[in-house]
Order: structure tokens, then sequence, then C-alpha cells
């Protein structure tokens, strides 16, 4: 379908060659600005690379033989003194109370293992527990035996059934009115 404000030819935006010419020349010299600045960063990247290779050989020769010696002077006694004082402190102090505490442990250890199995531990012995009751145990049990045989005995005797205690010789009589 056509446009009611066409005429019936196409509409095309034409350049004129004046501005086509001023164009081209303001590419040409983006171009020419964009290779120049190329041109720029590498060189400052070459700038940038020596630089670090001067400050690090600087500081090999300069700064690296102050910080030694410095370190040499005042760091490294000072460490020594508090490493000789932690040796002490762990060796005299801390030593002797953790090999107790880990004594006491293992001891307890052996305890509950020797109970676990049977045994005793007396005296700072662990000694083999007797089996089964004593002599004074077996006296006590026959004792004790007698003693219920006994007691049961009476309680028959006294309980036992005599027709002559519970059979009354007189019927019971009415009580009278």
């Amino acid at each position: 379908m056509e446009s009611p404000y066409s005429n019936g030819q196409e509409n095309t935006v034409s350049i004129s060659r004046k501005r086509k010419k001023q164009l081209r020349r303001l590419q040409n010299d983006a171009n020419q600005l964009w290779e120049s600045q190329q041109v720029v960063v590498g060189h400052a990247a070459d700038v940038a690379r020596e630089a670090g290779r001067q400050l690090s050989g600087l500081g090999r020769e300069q700064v690296l033989p102050v910080v030694q010696d410095a370190y040499n002077r005042r760091v490294a006694p000072a460490v020594d003194r508090g490493v000789k004082l932690g040796r002490h402190v762990v060796d005299d102090k801390v030593v002797p109370i953790v090999g107790g505490v880990v004594g006491s442990a293992l001891s307890a250890w052996d305890v509950a293992n020797a109970k676990r199995q049977g045994l005793e531990f007396t005296g700072g012995r662990i000694v083999k527990k007797k089996q089964g009751p004593g002599v004074g145990s077996v006296i006590a049990i026959i004792l004790g035996a007698a003693a219920a045989v006994g007691v049961l005995y009476v309680a028959w005797q006294a309980l036992r059934t005599d027709d002559e205690l519970w059979v009354a010789d007189d019927p019971l009589a009415a009580p009278d009115a």
C-alpha cells in the first residue's frame, strides 16, 4: 500500500559530496589517532616494565640489607628469648601437668576395664575376684533354710486338722424366745 504523502518516488537520503569528503577525512583522522594511541600505550608499557625492574633492583640493593640488619639486631633476639621462655614453660610446667592428667586417665581406664572383666583393683594392683560364694555364705544359706523349715513345721503343727478340736459335741440350740 502506498503512503498518501508519497508521490510515487522512493525517499532516499543523499549526502552531498562535500559531506562525504568531510566524513572520510574525519574517519582517517580517527584511525590515525587510534594508531598513535596504540604506539603511546605500547611505549608506556615499556616504561612501566623498566620502572618495575629498577624498583626491584633498588629494593635488593638498598632496602633489603637495612631490613635484614634491623631484623637481626632487634627482632631475632626477642624471638629467641620468647622461644626459650616458651620451651621452659612447656618442659617444666605443661609436660608434668599433662603427664599427670594422662596417667590418671589411663589408671581410671585400667580400673574400668578390670571391673568389666570381673577383676578387682585393690592396693594399687589388679587382682582376680573370687568366684562363687565363700564358706560364710554357704553356712548362712544352710542356717536360713533350716530356720525356714522349722517355721513351716511349727505352722503345720498348729494348723493341722484335728477332729476333736474342731467338731462341736452339742448341736447349737436355738435361743429361747
